[in-house]
């Protein structure tokens, strides 16, 4: 399969000069953190005496820059846009080996160029989100609602802004238990805001296949499991509303996402750990949803790491989707969550290192009689 890559300066394609003369392309993508994007050229003298590529407008302070990877038969996939923020430049004795390097993070970095203090009322989490984002020209994802906080009305906690647009957005996606990042699909420009919740039900996009003796296509894989994470909150808050002593409860061992396979991280630990809660809310629900949004960030509790090679894996990894994994055994065989992808790109190859997490783990072959033990062996 036919597979390379364009760049945008812009939203000017680049020349046909840019990809003889670029040493590295890296694009990194995050569930929750900023994506970015490493571009390193080599730097010789002009002869006029100044220095290649370092005074170049296409990467002046703020320029655009958008990567679109393609493939033959497929969509488009914009795996970055965002401006240019830094130069580094590396030069040696009689200008040989001089290497500047440019990088950049995604759009949502233009949310953080203001503190502001601002009160939100009688507006839900979501809402505060879609308002956000339009006054960046960013349309909210569609599931963004999904889960939706209670309305904070004036009579009780309002929500109140301490911070830039995207750090405040942040704040409120790790309370509510969602994710909050700035993407775009196919085309440059064309930016979607997501404050949602991991999408887990859908039917995994690629098939990961380590262990197939004529069809594989990745390298390797890593796998860790760490049990030592809460699987059960108990919430208690006094209300304004509400004379109560004892004020409401909060208590919770459900997250609320769907399980990657059969056994969540309370079933396969097999002892409990619970941990306390307490927060300004104006009802037990929505210390519940605090409450569950602690156990969904907990409860990834298996984590895979590997690389791919675009040529071979035939599609390119995307941040917030299902992949799945064949062949590793009962315990690791299955579908996983896609957290993480750092492309490294360049004239001969796509090479994708990605990290992937799981909120449940498979079950023990029956022929160990099953069992935490029997899933080790």
């Amino acid at each position: 399969m036919a597979s390379t890559f364009q760049v945008l300066f812009d939203g000017t394609p680049a020349d046909e000069g840019f990809y003889t003369t670029y040493a590295s392309l890296e694009v990194e993508e995050n569930a929750d953190l900023p994506g970015a994007f490493q571009l390193q050229f080599p730097v010789s003298r002009t002869a006029d005496g100044d220095l290649t590529g370092v005074a170049d407008d296409r990467f002046k302070p703020l320029a655009n820059m958008a990567v679109v990877a393609t493939q033959e038969g497929k969509a488009d996939e914009c795996i970055f846009d965002g401006p240019v923020l830094s130069h580094k430049l590396h030069l040696e004795r009689g200008a040989t080996n001089g290497m500047l390097t440019v990088w950049g993070q995604d759009a949502s970095w233009l949310m953080n160029l203001e503190e502001k203090v601002r009160e939100w009322v009688d507006m839900t989490d979501s809402a505060v989100a879609a308002a956000i984002f339009g006054d960046y020209g960013i349309s909210p994802a569609d599931d963004n609602s999904v889960d939706d906080s209670a309305s904070h009305p004036e009579s009780g906690h309002t929500l109140m802004q301490r911070a830039s647009d995207i750090q405040f957005l942040r704040m409120l996606a790790r309370r509510n238990g969602k994710l909050c990042r700035v993407a775009c699909k196919d085309k440059p420009g064309q930016r979607t805001g997501y404050f949602a919740k991991p999408a887990l039900s859908g039917e995994a996009v690629l098939t990961l296949k380590p262990n197939d003796p004529e069809v594989w296509n990745v390298e390797a894989l890593d796998f860790e499991w760490d049990v030592m994470r809460p699987t059960k909150v108990t919430g208690r808050q006094a209300l304004f509303t509400d004379p109560a002593e004892d004020g409401v409860g909060g208590d919770t061992t459900d997250t609320d996402l769907p399980l990657l396979d059969a056994r969540s991280l309370a079933a396969f630990a097999g002892k409990p750990m619970s941990v306390l809660l307490t927060a300004p809310v104006d009802d037990a629900g929505e210390l519940t949803m605090r409450a569950k949004s602690l156990l969904r960030e907990a409860g990834w509790f298996l984590r895979c790491e590997g690389e791919a090679d675009l040529a071979r894996l035939q599609g390119v990894m995307r941040v917030g989707t299902v992949v799945q994994v064949e062949g590793v055994g009962s315990l690791h065989s299955g579908k996983y969550f896609v957290w993480s992808v750092r492309h490294t790109i360049t004239a001969q190859s796509h090479k994708m290192k990605f990290i992937l997490v799981r909120n449940a783990i498979g079950p023990p072959p029956s022929a160990a009689g099953g069992g935490l033990l029997g899933g080790l062996l």
